[in-house]
């Protein structure tokens, strides 16, 4: 069994136990839970498409993005990368332009167990879906604010104090042990007092410290870790195959190595399941994608475009 050549995309999930894993490829989606501990391959067509414009380009940037959407993404001051920088109250980041969109939108801070204990910030929509794509087994939220510059400045106070990156290696060989978020949260909140405390005189009604949180916990569907990482790369290996051992965040485990899906976004890629081993509910129809994902095309619309880091 194999698809047509199509663009890849994030694999989109649905927070259960363990996490449901889907990866669509044009008209066609692969229910990966539904093929783990089975030999898959993905072969690049030595294409790539831009993910939001739909232009083919010689290379992909942030995940995804040719060079002059990359570029746009970098009119803010880097906000992507350092939303601390964002230039909201600048009045540079417009709210209808896609590129700066998520500028003006209500965030969250929280604390999330992958690798290890780490703060983070997101869109409030897009929980739990940075969790489950950060490969946390654990996640809290402790702060809303109104936009991504507020989350920024939440986020350089309480790294101080704790981590603020995932170590991917570690998180994909290993289940973390359980961690007390309520109480790490509690003992944050007591040292970095002060540093909260100018934010939100800064922003009266803006920031709000949560004061009672549920821990999110998820499972992911994983069969067996990997004792060593080794990086699997379509730019070096134009046919990656294996058997499918696991999925966490955006990777797949496989006997052979680890590939980044998200990594290799806009890339134009044939899946390929054994028809040996091969079932019909491994691969059904996609309500959610149509033609223009197939090779040459974008179904990117201005609001639906993902920006790594969001």
């Amino acid at each position: 069994m194999h698809t047509h050549p199509a663009l890849l995309r994030k694999m989109t999930t649905i927070l259960a136990d363990p996490v449901q894993y889907q990866l669509s490829l044009g008209e066609e989606s692969i229910q990966l839970n539904r093929v783990l501990g089975k030999k898959i391959s993905l072969r690049f067509t030595g294409e790539i498409f831009c993910t939001q414009c739909g232009r083919k380009t010689s290379k992909s940037f942030q995940q995804g993005f040719c060079f002059p959407c990359y570029r746009r993404l970098l009119e803010c001051g880097l906000c992507v990368i350092h939303p601390e920088k964002c230039r909201y109250y600048e009045g540079i980041c417009q709210p209808d332009d896609w590129a700066h969109a998520h500028c003006h939108v209500p965030h969250v801070v929280y604390l999330a167990n992958s690798s290890g204990l780490k703060v983070g910030i997101t869109r409030e929509s897009q929980l739990p879906t940075r969790w489950i794509d950060q490969g946390a087994s654990q996640a809290i939220v402790i702060m809303r604010c109104k936009n991504r510059r507020q989350a920024g400045l939440l986020e350089v106070a309480l790294k101080q104090y704790i981590n603020d990156k995932t170590n991917w290696r570690a998180m994909l060989q290993r289940k973390p042990a359980d961690q007390d978020l309520s109480q790490t949260y509690r003992e944050i909140l007591a040292i970095a007092e002060q540093a909260l405390e100018v934010l939100q005189k800064e922003y009266p009604d803006e920031i709000e410290c949560l004061t009672a949180t549920n821990t999110v916990n998820i499972n992911y569907p994983v069969q067996q870790y990997p004792e060593k990482i080794t990086a699997l790369d379509l730019t070096k290996t134009a046919e990656v195959s294996g058997i499918l051992l696991g999925i966490k965040g955006q990777y797949l485990i496989l006997d052979k190595g680890v590939i980044s899906i998200r990594k290799f976004a806009g890339y134009s890629v044939q899946f390929t399941l054994p028809s040996s081993s091969a079932t019909a509910e491994d691969l059904g129809k996609s309500h959610g994608q149509g033609q223009n994902d197939r090779v040459g095309g974008s179904d990117r619309s201005s609001s639906e475009v993902e920006i790594c880091n969001l």
